[in-house]
């Protein structure tokens, strides 16, 4: 067995740098009062001793544990197949790596799921969360509430002008409903008369937007040419087998994501369809690796999703700097989660465009 060498102690460095171990201290975990040539004497000195600051003692005078908790409201099946959910991710892990603060990433499927969660933000932990991919009647707002943590949502979270308690959060989204209207209104400039619609999931705000959006363009539409898909490729198929055996005669389609268009696509080409020339189709996001990739390539509206990850993060240590009580609410009396600081907007919207390729 190999003997490791013990870590060098708060004491080691003080005495090598000649001040007290208060002020080590200090300089270690950013607190202010020290003359900037002690405090670079003691940077020498930890550097030269290759000290590591204790985090537990660190949080004990910082109030802080330099963790974030990122919760997504999906099983992992769902978060590791989605090229989504990677590229927000990344987005969140390069701000946060950046401020040297950790990603803790907790994923939600069932209702025991929800409570290990809730049990772990309210444990102290982390300093904060950012929460996305909620649905309809998602216990997690309530959660992050409960727990007292600053927090960010990805998306649009509130339902009802706000009954689950998000009316005041501070989010994160893209442009879904503008994004929509303007991909369907490429359709109509290209003459297609029988557009078609493959919604997201509708107990998500944005497959809500995006339908909103399409319905803004045609209206109410015939009956059957809106049929609700999930987000995936296996719905986008489900849904185009649906519209065909409706409407036969589709001549346009709108998926809700790429995934959805490159499930729909596989449907078109095995019914003989082809695209654009028979069916022109539309997706949304602009996943390189799918967008790119589908034959033909797909037509899209382009969210900038590693933006909206980075920003996410930078909204909400913001928020941890800024805030003296700890609440992420700007008010100093501690009694809530999730409000903006002042001067920041509680929700802020990413601009979408159309990304124009070979489907349509």
């Amino acid at each position: 067995m190999t003997e490791t060498a013990p870590r060098p102690t708060l004491e080691e460095v003080a005495a090598l740098a000649g001040v007290s171990r208060a002020t080590v201290s200090r300089v270690v975990n950013g607190g202010d009062g020290v003359r900037e040539r002690l405090a670079e004497r003691v940077r020498r000195a930890v550097d030269e001793l290759g000290y590591v600051p204790n985090q537990a003692a660190r949080s004990l005078v910082t109030k802080r544990h330099d963790a974030v908790a990122v919760v997504i409201a999906e099983p992992e099946t769902r978060v590791f197949a989605d090229p989504f959910f990677a590229v927000q991710l990344r987005g969140i892990s390069k701000e946060l790596t950046a401020h040297d603060s950790q990603l803790v990433l907790l994923l939600t499927e069932g209702r025991e799921d929800h409570t290990r969660v809730g049990r772990y933000l309210a444990g102290g932990h982390v300093d904060g969360a950012l929460v996305f991919s909620l649905h309809l009647d998602d216990p997690l707002p309530g959660l992050v509430r409960r727990a007292g943590l600053p927090t960010v949502f990805g998306g649009r979270p509130g339902w009802g002008g706000g009954t689950d308690g998000t009316g005041d959060a501070v989010y994160v989204d893209s442009d879904n409903r503008g994004g929509a209207r303007e991909a369907v209104r490429h359709l109509v400039g290209l003459g297609r008369t029988r557009i078609a619609h493959i919604a997201g999931a509708l107990d998500q705000t944005s497959g809500v937007d995006r339908l909103e959006g399409f319905r803004d363009v045609m209206g109410e539409s015939e009956p059957g040419l809106v049929v609700e898909g999930d987000f995936t490729p296996a719905g986008g198929e489900r849904a185009m087998r649906e519209l065909l055996a409706r409407h036969p005669d589709v001549d346009a389609v709108f998926a809700a994501n790429d995934l959805t268009a490159a499930g729909a696509l596989r449907v078109l080409r095995e019914t003989g369809r082809r695209v654009p020339d028979d069916v022109a189709l539309v997706g949304f996001d602009d996943m390189l690796p799918v967008a790119e990739q589908t034959d033909p390539p797909l037509t899209t509206v382009r969210q900038d999703i590693e933006e909206m990850g980075r920003l996410m993060a930078r909204l909400l240590l913001r928020t941890l700097d800024g805030d003296g009580d700890g609440d992420g609410d700007g008010d100093g009396d501690g009694d809530g989660a999730g409000g903006a600081l002042d001067g920041m907007p509680a929700g802020m919207v990413l601009p979408t465009t159309l990304v124009r390729r070979a489907s349509a």
